[in-house]
């Protein structure tokens, strides 16, 4: 189930590297005590000012369909996905229950893109034909998004669906017209080839190195995901991040979402050459606990400072299996974790709804798209009445919607960029736990969080063996 994911967590979360130094002080953000938004009351004192009507494909008098569309019946990774399922499920039955969202029922349809490019295709024209608008999606191979963009509305022009993502993986996806996507977005839009500028995550090292380890220069391994060429071209601009705020890497080598703890003999191997003290894991949960395991075999975890990691080692998987070997590792993330639930209204709706043992990062994303969805159309409500909710005025309110953070559980971004906020995270006694900034619900969102690198990702990834 896990072996795919770090597919997404690359393009979506990028890399850690190094910007300026921060206090916790002069640069949180804090997202506690936040509810929901104050167009919420005013949309529902509208519902009975007048009859509701059939207004867009998808919004009858009575309901409102809206589909999410994930990768969960593939053999190659089952259920992958299914958290982004569970969660748009569980957040239409809650606000069902509480008079629903736009005065009207919620109803949702969801599709199985199965890892193929083919079914993507076939949910976006499902969507075409019987959706609002698509959200909380997460599909990792969609290239051809004209069923999405060239889409016909009720009065026959061509607006296109809202697609609300949880995460774009596809770079034909993130630079659709109609995407809006709670995550980032690295590339430019429109698509670009050769030389390039590349947004990327840079704060979040510049507290490892100015803090934490501001008297030992950090060296290393970088792992990069080299199972396809789009993943290993997309750490390119990671690594160019990371070289450019002046972290030296020993190494760049590929490693697989499959390989067992024996191919990392070598990697290790490397490390000990090197007297490498940092390792930055580009690929997934699983690649961390077998390099952690095989360092340790070797002796090697010891003269390791940093291990660092992104969002994809925040899983149920990497605690149960990796144990008291992966102690002491590092992740970066821009929502609240779900250990401090109770510190926001939002976050605590969603492990309450979903269930606990259900939660997952890519479930917290669909439900933080469902938010954004749910902002947009009680916006239009309170505004313009239960009558305008249409697709031309969804992708409006998505087009107007600046410094999203569903309800305070995310940082502040914008839909179609990249945002500065994050926090670090360690796995310690074997749980997660807040490092910075220390106090519960907040983050850093300083803009040079975010930096530009320059450079053409296909010969760049060309150089990496």
């Amino acid at each position: 189930m896990k072996r795919f994911r770090w597919l997404v967590i690359l393009l979506a979360l990028g890399l850690i590297a190094v910007s300026c130094g921060r206090s916790d002080k002069n640069n949180n953000n804090n997202a506690s005590g936040t509810t929901t938004t104050a167009a919420a009351g005013g949309a529902s004192s509208k519902c009975k000012s007048e009859a509701l009507k059939d207004t867009d494909v998808g919004v009858t008098a009575s309901d409102i369909t809206i589909q999410v569309m994930a990768d969960v019946g593939s053999p190659l990774a089952p259920g992958l996905f299914q958290g982004n399922v569970d969660a748009i499920n569980a957040y239409a039955k809650y606000w069902n229950a509480h008079g629903g969202i736009g005065c009207r029922q919620v109803k949702v349809v969801t599709w199985d893109s199965k890892l193929n490019a083919e079914e993507s295709k076939n949910g976006l024209i499902n969507a075409c034909a019987n959706a609002l608008a698509m959200v909380g999606d997460n599909s990792l191979f969609n290239p051809d998004v004209s069923a999405m963009s060239d889409c016909k509305d009720k009065a026959g022009a061509t607006t296109g669906v809202p697609d609300i993502a949880a995460l774009a993986n596809d770079i034909h996806e993130m630079c659709a017209p109609t995407l809006y996507t709670v995550q980032g977005i690295s590339y430019p839009c429109p698509i670009q080839t050769g030389v390039q500028d590349i947004r990327e995550m840079v704060g979040v090292l510049s507290y490892y190195t100015h803090t934490l380890f501001k008297d030992t220069p950090l060296h290393g391994l970088y792992m990069v995901p080299g199972d396809l060429p789009t993943t290993v071209q997309s750490s390119t601009g990671l690594i160019a991040a990371q070289l450019k705020a002046g972290l030296t890497l020993d190494d760049t080598l590929k490693v697989s979402g499959r390989d067992a703890q024996a191919a990392y003999t070598p990697r290790v191997q490397s490390m000990k050459q090197h007297n490498s003290n940092y390792l930055y894991d580009g690929s997934n949960d699983r690649a961390m606990i077998n390099i952690r395991k095989e360092a340790k075999a070797q002796g090697v975890d010891q003269q390791v400072k940093l291990w660092a990691c992104s969002l994809a080692c925040y899983t149920k998987a990497f605690a149960q299996s990796g144990g008291a070997d992966v102690e002491g590792t590092y992740a970066w993330m821009q929502y609240l974790p779900f250990e401090e639930a109770s510190a926001n209204k939002e976050a605590s709706l969603y492990v309450d709804n979903v269930g606990a043992d259900k939660v997952d990062s890519f479930g917290a994303q669909a439900w933080q798209s469902a938010v954004l969805f749910k902002q947009v159309v009680d916006e239009i409500v309170s505004t313009q009445g239960p009558n305008a909710i249409t697709r031309a005025n969804i992708l409006k309110g998505l087009a107007s919607t600046k410094d999203f953070t569903a309800n305070g559980w995310a940082g502040k971004k914008d839909l179609k960029g990249f945002g500065p906020c994050f926090l670090i995270i360690k796995f310690t006694g074997g749980k997660w736990t807040r490092v910075y900034p220390t106090k519960v619900g907040t983050f850093d969102c300083t803009d040079s969080n975010v930096i530009k690198v320059t450079l053409d990702p296909v010969a760049e990834a060309a150089k990496i063996k």
